[in-house]
């Protein structure tokens, strides 16, 4: 059990400090390499225009869910008009950046593993190295950019959308003044809820790409290893923009108090 355990945790830290050094050289040949501009217009659609329906539907809902609930427990004590001021600050600070982020891992992180999966099974991988052409430059960079640039204009519209949805069930269902309910939503959200939200989203946009990326481009062999590596890379791009949006939100409360 022990060394089972032992050995668990050495392959986790051997993935991680591959994880890292792949890191590494996607930063390295953002600075040093000429991107590929059709290409990487390519993946912002992919990643950015091919998932605003989920990341709409999403925020549309959990604003919408979110003002019910926060209703029901606000009327009790004759806080009604505050409602929407909850909504706000959860779209913007939580709940818009991580689900917009758990939406895309499941979306896009799949979808980069099993194609750059597919490409290393096939040997296009090894096809572009035999014509000089790096595949992290080729390959990973410009998916990498993308994400970090379609993320943060995804979860924009994921907290617009949530904090509409909201205002328009709690003036349409619920009957709450919508003067008060919007005055309370714009006197209580600071401007620094959308910053963190905002930073988190490109930050969880680095996490899935480069996940993803990574499981993609170490799979295994055959149609099985291709399949591990898509269940891999959404499982694990979920638990981490879960465990790292913790921490964030510790360390952009103390930077932007």
């Amino acid at each position: 059990m022990k060394l089972g355990a032992k050995a668990w945790i050495n392959d986790w830290l051997e993935g991680l400090g591959r994880i890292s050094q792949l890191l590494r050289e996607v930063l390295q040949s953002a600075f040093t390499h000429r991107l590929d501009g059709s290409y990487f217009i390519n993946q912002i659609y992919f990643i950015g225009v091919k998932s605003q329906s989920v990341v709409l539907i999403t925020g549309a809902f959990t604003g919408m869910v979110l003002a019910a609930q926060t209703y029901f427990q606000f009327h009790k004590v004759k806080m009604d008009t505050a409602t929407l001021a909850v909504v706000g600050v959860s779209m913007c600070s939580e709940l818009g950046p991580v689900l917009t982020a758990l939406m895309v891992a499941g979306r896009v992180g799949a979808a980069m593993a099993a194609e750059l999966g597919t490409m290393r099974v096939t040997e296009q991988v090894d096809a572009l190295r035999t014509l000089a052409a790096h595949p992290v430059d080729y390959l990973v960079v410009p998916r990498f950019l993308a994400t970090l640039v379609a993320m943060p204009l995804l979860t924009a519209e994921s907290i617009v959308v949530g904090i509409a949805a909201g205002y328009a069930v709690g003036v349409q269902l619920l009957q709450i003044d919508p003067t008060y309910l919007w005055h309370n939503m714009l006197r209580y959200t600071d401007p620094n809820e959308v910053v963190a939200g905002l930073t988190k989203a490109t930050i969880f946009g680095g996490i899935i790409a480069i996940i993803g990326c990574y499981k993609g481009m170490s799979c295994g062999e055959g149609a099985e290893g291709v399949g591990k590596a898509t269940t891999e890379a959404v499982v694990y791009s979920s638990i981490s923009i879960l465990i790292v949006n913790f921490f964030l939100t510790l360390a952009l409360n103390r930077i932007l108090e």
